[in-house]
């Protein structure tokens, strides 16, 4: 990595912060890789990056607790496996840092509960949650802006589905600073190249987006499908009438999901596809794909493999991801408590 530069005062410069993180609420799927931690691998080059595994997100919707631990070291192990440093990056677990919960409250005594009632994600998950519409599924995106300006982080990775939450979150920086004086960077979205984290649609329905929730276990290639099974989803994978290879998401959007996913995992663009397969039909097609994305998640699942098996190691990563979480969100809150008047005192 290149040392920072000096700047004039012969120190050196501030690199950027990023903020994100990923709930251990189910298996990573190929997109997880492609459109995000592939990306973040990147950042660590060029900013001062914090990478949460955000367990308080995943408990709005009930998790089992053994599989939601289990998860939540798979996950971690996961970051590393795709090239997520804990000596370059902070690796914590939200939990450990209670600064989260207790600027999330603060925040929310001053969110509208109409904007989150808008909410196009709470009316998503309201609606496919219809036993269990709690609090925290109106609060979500509270937490979320807390666990960004905690950190006062300069840019934010953002998905589609994301994008009205970190407007939340800059609406509620800009309010607390206009009230109590600036107190919290407004944050501006990071928004990685398409052709870095082209959106993957599911493989049983590609006019909808592939989803680790979907409970068609053919829908989503998941990072450490086994090898026959990514080559069986591959081979279910719905396309469309007849059988050339070309590039038409309007029209023939299976065909195009898998010529995206297959540029994704190879580099070979949709022109170059569909002249190497004319006249070949999908059978060899997809057979091809099957191969290309077990060759490309293969380093992935071997390094998981290393990883995983040492659980006093990542316990450890995640100690000192945690204390160093808490230093930087320590110092935040206090700023916070002096602003709106809250007495000053021992704590964590």
């Amino acid at each position: 990595m290149t040392a920072p530069q000096a700047g004039e005062t012969g120190t050196p410069e501030r690199k950027p912060v990023i903020l994100s993180g990923i709930q251990p609420s189910g298996d990573l799927m190929i997109g997880h890789y492609t459109g995000a931690l592939r990306n973040w691998k990147k950042l660590q080059e060029s900013h001062e990056c914090f990478f949460a595994l955000v367990n308080l997100h995943a408990i709005t919707v009930y998790q089992k607790p053994a599989e939601l631990r289990r998860r939540s070291l798979e996950l971690l192990a996961l970051y590393m496996a795709c090239g997520i440093d804990p000596e370059r990056s902070t690796l914590f677990v939200q939990s450990h840092v209670p600064q989260h919960a207790e600027l999330g409250w603060i925040l929310n005594c001053i969110t509208p509960i109409g904007q989150l009632q808008r909410m196009t994600q709470f009316k998503d998950k309201s609606r496919r949650n219809e036993k269990n519409i709690n609090a925290g599924l109106l609060n979500y995106p509270v937490l979320m802006a807390a666990d960004i300006l905690l950190y006062q982080a300069d840019c934010v990775p953002v998905g589609d589905d994301q994008k009205q939450h970190l407007e939340l979150t800059r609406d509620l920086a800009i309010r607390f600073n206009s009230m109590y004086s600036e107190t919290f960077k407004v944050p501006e979205p990071y928004i990685a190249p398409r052709e870095e984290g082209a959106r993957i649609m599911s493989l049983q329905d590609p006019t909808a987006k592939m989803s680790k929730s979907d409970p068609d276990r053919n829908a989503s290639l998941m990072l450490l499908d086994p090898p026959d099974v990514i080559r069986a989803k591959l081979r279910r994978a719905v396309t469309d009438s007849g059988s050339s290879i070309a590039y038409d998401p309007d029209e023939r959007p299976g065909i195009s999901n898998l010529m995206t996913l297959y540029r994704i995992v190879t580099g070979i663009g949709f022109e170059e596809q569909e002249e190497r397969y004319s006249g070949q039909g999908y059978g060899p097609y997809k057979k091809d794909l099957g191969e290309a994305i077990v060759a490309f998640l293969e380093p992935v699942q071997e390094r998981f493999k290393e990883i995983i098996g040492d659980r006093k190691a990542l316990e450890e990563i995640l100690d000192a991801g945690a204390a160093k979480a808490r230093d930087r969100a320590r110092r935040t809150l206090d700023k916070v408590h002096r602003k709106i008047g809250l007495l000053g005192g021992r704590r964590y």
